[in-house]
């Protein structure tokens, strides 16, 4: 794939990683890195050699929200809007039925946050902090957040959250549940690596059918996502 503006991607052994590089502005999301990272989540998608997914950030910061000097640049709100649709970013992360792991450092904030809430597995650095500030600037999340959230800390640990938008550090980002282990700064990529050549290393249908049915299982009450899960069971081995 050609060199991309905004990110860098690669591929090693069925692991394919990208890596969020605006670090001048600790990786704030722009309209060009939503765009770059559209192409790629489509590229990840379609590419058989690609069985598991890693993000990161580069320099200090995993991610520190929206990019907020574009706001109001759009041409319309019309134009906005199709073209946010077009590049459903948070849509393409979460219908990927490969294991995306994100491994986050430094600032973790607003669309940051929201990229790891679409993650399977979440591991941070001691120190990060968290945080979902846009009601307190006058918006709501957009790209997930209000609904992910709540999904993986619970309904009030999330109004916590989103309603203050205070900043909160990993050791209680692991509390909340919202990632599932701290590492040292200095062992975070490195571990997220090879936790993500573990998973490349399962058969792809199998991690496939697991993904799927513990996603769209979550939505169900549990004996119809038992009956979900025994179908996916049944069409892994073959039956």
């Amino acid at each position: 794939m050609p060199a991309f503006e905004t990110l860098r991607y690669t591929k090693d052994h069925g692991v394919a990683r990208i890596v969020l590089n605006r670090p001048q502005v600790r990786n704030a999301l722009n309209i060009q890195m939503r765009d770059d990272f559209s192409e790629v989540l489509s590229a990840v998608a379609d590419d058989p050699e690609v069985r598991s997914l890693l993000i990161t950030g580069e320099g200090g910061a995993f991610c520190s929200g929206a990019d907020l000097t574009e706001f109001g640049t759009a041409p319309s709100l019309v134009e906005a809007r199709a073209v946010r649709w077009e590049r459903d970013l948070w849509g393409q992360l979460c219908s990927l039925s490969k294991p995306v792991i994100t491994a986050v450092h430094g600032y973790c904030i607003g669309s940051g946050l929201e990229i790891l809430l679409f993650s399977d597995i979440r591991v941070a650095a001691a120190g990060t902090v968290f945080a979902l500030p846009e009601v307190r600037l006058g918006m709501i999340p957009a790209a997930g957040g209000t609904q992910t959230l709540p999904r993986t800390v619970g309904s009030a640990a999330a109004l916590d959250l989103l309603l203050t938008g205070r900043r909160f550090e990993a050791e209680e980002a692991l509390q909340l549940k919202l990632i599932t282990r701290v590492i040292p700064v200095d062992n975070l990529i490195g571990e997220a690596g090879d936790i993500a050549h573990l998973l490349a290393k399962v058969d792809a249908s199998r991690m496939a059918g697991a993904i799927n049915a513990m996603r769209r299982g979550s939505d169900l009450s549990l004996a119809p996502a038992l009956r979900l899960e025994s179908r996916v069971a049944e069409l892994a081995l073959g039956q």
